[in-house]
């Protein structure tokens, strides 16, 4: 779950992060006094600078043109009080689940153009290790004064904390002010937190990032989440893909992203969610196929030991109650045990009776055949 700034800034304020004093507006006017304010979009998006969505000045007259450029007269808005910063830091954390351990990068030339600057420092870290401050330090004087970068040291600590206990997947810090005093401040917050741990926490701590990604979610991401599982919608796609697990979404989609056939949408498992949501998905599929950009349905999964044949009747009776409005691709790859009884040449057979186009168990293969059949990409 992606937070606003200033859900993000509330957890950094409840670990006693440092932040610029600040309020949140939803939907009404800027309050008198707030006449030199730094003035913020609250969206989930990244960019906000670039897009004249953070800006200084009268708070009263940003707020209007930021709400204009958003075409939202009641989008909620941060105001905040200017800093004079002496020194603009950037720094981020993010869980490397390959090296098991908070990645962190940092660097002293920060801001909005950070992209462009020079690489930042890089290191792990475990929170609880009793290395952590001493690995940080010697990482930190690498680009930053002794001083700096022992008060650096320190905060990295405490933020690698705060992601432990807010169950954060990353945590970005652009900038991190520097003020003359030699004071630290969070000027931006940008947090994912893990969505499979919200139950952990207070709901209306971040009820304004849940309403916002609420919000910007289409009507069939929001019957798929109603439903159980999770469905993006991506745009200038051709292809409606069904699929179970992320890794293997993942896989069918590049696939079909290099065979010139871009997936319409990515489905996944929701955490908690039924152990069978196929039906749902396929009529989400075919609703979807209906569009004249979508060109084709593809359905892929492995089988290790749970009985193809199973699986490929539950499928064939789906197709019976409503046949694809687009051809059908489908992709069982099925282990031995799931083999059973059933062969592959029986299920390719019983799936041709009900309309599916092809069936193959390699993915490849399977996609060469997808995109012969719908072509090329007609010009615009």
């Amino acid at each position: 779950m992606r937070l606003t700034e200033w859900d993000g800034k509330v957890a950094l304020r409840r670990h006693g992060i440092a932040v610029p004093q600040g309020l949140l507006l939803h939907d009404q006017a800027a309050p008198a006094g707030w006449v030199d304010a730094v003035v913020k979009a609250q969206i989930l998006e990244g960019g906000r600078g670039k897009r004249g969505l953070v800006q200084r000045g009268d708070a009263t007259i940003l707020a209007h043109d930021i709400r204009h450029r958003l075409d939202d007269p009641a989008a909620p808005l941060l105001l905040e009080r200017p800093l004079a910063i002496a020194q603009e830091i950037f720094l981020a954390l993010r869980v490397d689940g390959t090296a098991q351990a908070l990645e962190v990068l940092c660097s002293p030339a920060g801001g909005i153009e950070v992209e462009d600057g020079p690489p930042p420092l890089r290191w792990h870290l475990l929170p609880d290790s009793p290395t952590a401050p001493a690995d940080s330090l010697r990482a930190l004087r690498q680009g930053f004064p002794p001083d700096l970068a022992a008060r650096l040291a320190r905060l990295v600590l405490r933020l690698a904390r705060l992601m432990v206990a807010e169950d954060l997947e990353s945590l970005e810090i652009n900038p991190l002010a520097r003020l003359a005093d030699g004071t630290l401040i969070a000027c931006d917050c940008k947090a994912v937190r893990d969505e499979a741990a919200g139950f952990r926490h207070d709901a209306e701590a971040t009820a304004l990032s849940a309403a916002l990604d609420s919000a910007a979610m289409t009507p069939l991401e929001r019957r798929a989440r109603a439903e159980g599982f999770q469905m993006v919608e991506l745009p200038g796609g051709r292809v409606a893909m069904v699929t179970a697990g992320a890794g293997l979404g993942m896989m069918m989609l590049d696939l079909l992203g290099d065979a010139g056939c871009p997936a319409a949408c990515f489905m996944d498992n929701a955490q908690g969610g039924p152990a069978e949501t196929a039906p749902q998905r396929f009529a989400l599929a075919f609703e979807m196929a209906e569009r004249p950009e979508v060109e084709a349905v593809l359905f892929y999964t492995t089988l290790a030991s749970r009985p193809l044949r199973g699986r490929v009747e539950a499928l064939a009776a789906a197709l019976r109650q409503r046949p694809s409005p687009k051809p059908l691709f489908v992709g069982l790859a099925a282990g031995h045990a799931a083999l059973a009884g059933y062969s592959m040449a029986q299920a390719a057979a019983d799936l041709a009776a009900v309309g599916v186009t092809a069936l193959e168990a390699d993915p490849h293969a399977l996609v060469r055949q997808l995109a012969a059949t719908i072509g090329p990409r007609s010009p615009a």
